[in-house]
């Protein structure tokens, strides 16, 4: 599958496809790729870090991309981007694959910009010869408070790139704690290419509420002035337990636990499915989408309590396979509408609610949820309002 010549630049996008290859992430950056092709962008893919990538066989981190390799770049190459990748192991021993690394300098010296999304490229030397250097924050909170408290590091990291832009959706509104300083960061959404989720299938009779996530992570909490605010799932889900035993409609998780949690979520009606075996193929992670009743899921601590206006990039798509989607407040709702095909929720009287109105309307809340993919996240207007703000 080849696009159309190129009409504009040449634009690399960073990121983190080829150093965690499930397919989440492998989705999220072919949405920018072919986003960007379509505008009429020339987009190359390229990794060129100095750390180990995550093996997922091994469930752990590895200096050996090959196997990573030979996951995504079929994908790659189905998608017409065969000859635009590039993955450069800049530590002992690793290796240049796909561009050599005569053609990845070259590329940094010729393109008119990058998009470093989710930050984790880090900056060196030869980078700064690009033109325009583009930050593309994910997950926001942990930088921002970072840059308050002094930490040198992240503010270089971010003095490196001239624009800056975040999925912190309610930045610079009342009441969004969250502290901002030094940086001008520009609230973005994620791009979503909408024909990839196109689903005309009814929805299965036993299909269930449903997410994908990761249940416990360490290391990430964060604290700011004299509080922690935390990265873990695991507390807000806790928090909504016996939520299967309150409705008929059966609901599940994509999630990797141990045995007790696992327990503890079966007796409260919870299915459970192995997140790693889904995710390792697209179709498999596309069809729990798409044959789902809609989706279910919390947000971060961090994100909830500072209300920073954070929006998964699963639920877009969830919304885009026309699946509403039940969602824990984090003030998202400032510049998404709600209470039809997307909702919010704090309590579990408002998990409740969302679900009765689904069920009351079931084919409404799907046409809605498919609605404001088309609205706010079709990666033709995404990106090309991007594009426009960083004067590309």
């Amino acid at each position: 599958m080849s696009g159309p010549k190129p009409t504009k630049g040449k634009i690399i996008v960073f990121g983190i496809l080829f150093w965690f290859p499930l397919a989440g992430v492998t989705y999220q950056f072919l949405h920018f790729l072919i986003g960007l092709r379509r505008l009429g962008y020339d987009p190359y893919y390229v990794e060129d870090s100095g750390r180990w990538i995550y093996d997922p066989r091994l469930n752990d981190l590895s200096p050996d991309a090959t196997g990573n390799l030979e996951a995504v770049v079929p994908v790659l190459e189905a998608h017409g981007f065969g000859d635009r990748w590039a993955f450069r192991g800049n530590y002992p021993g690793g290796r240049c694959y796909g561009l050599s690394e005569e053609k990845i300098l070259e590329l940094y010296r010729e393109a008119d910009g990058f998009l470093n999304v989710t930050g984790a490229q880090e900056m060196r030397e030869e980078h700064m010869s690009c033109r325009r250097r583009i930050y593309l924050e994910t997950d926001p909170v942990a930088a921002q408070i970072k840059v308050a408290q002094g930490n040198k590091e992240t503010i270089a990291a971010l003095e490196a790139h001239d624009t800056h832009f975040t999925y912190g959706g309610n930045f610079h509104q009342p009441d969004c704690r969250v502290p901002l300083e030094k940086f001008q960061w520009q609230p973005t959404v994620q791009p979503v290419v909408l024909d990839l989720w196109n689903n005309s299938a009814a929805r299965p009779p036993d299909s269930a509420y449903n997410t994908i996530a990761t249940w416990q992570n360490k290391g990430k909490d964060v604290i700011y002035n004299g509080e922690t605010y935390y990265w873990s799932k695991s507390r807000e889900f806790e928090k909504f337990l016996e939520l299967p035993r309150r409705r008929s409609a059966p609901f599940e998780l994509a999630v990797g636990v141990d045995d007790a949690t696992r327990q503890m979520l079966n007796e409260n009606g919870w299915r459970i499915t192995d997140p790693i075996a889904l995710s390792s193929d697209l179709k498999c992670y596309r069809d729990f989408i798409l044959n789902s009743r809609g989706e279910f899921t919390v947000a971060k601590d961090q994100n909830i309590r500072l209300r920073s206006g954070w929006f998964s990039d699963r639920s877009a798509c969830y919304l885009a396979a026309s699946r509403p989607v039940i969602n824990q407040d984090t003030a998202f709702g400032s510049y998404l509408p709600t209470g039809k095909g997307l909702f919010a929720f704090q309590t579990m009287d408002d998990i409740l609610a969302a679900v009765d109105e689904i069920e009351s309307d079931y084919e409404g809340n799907g046409r809605a949820a498919r609605e404001i993919a088309e609205e706010y996240f079709a990666a033709e207007k995404v990106l090309g309002r991007l594009m426009a703000r960083a004067g590309l």
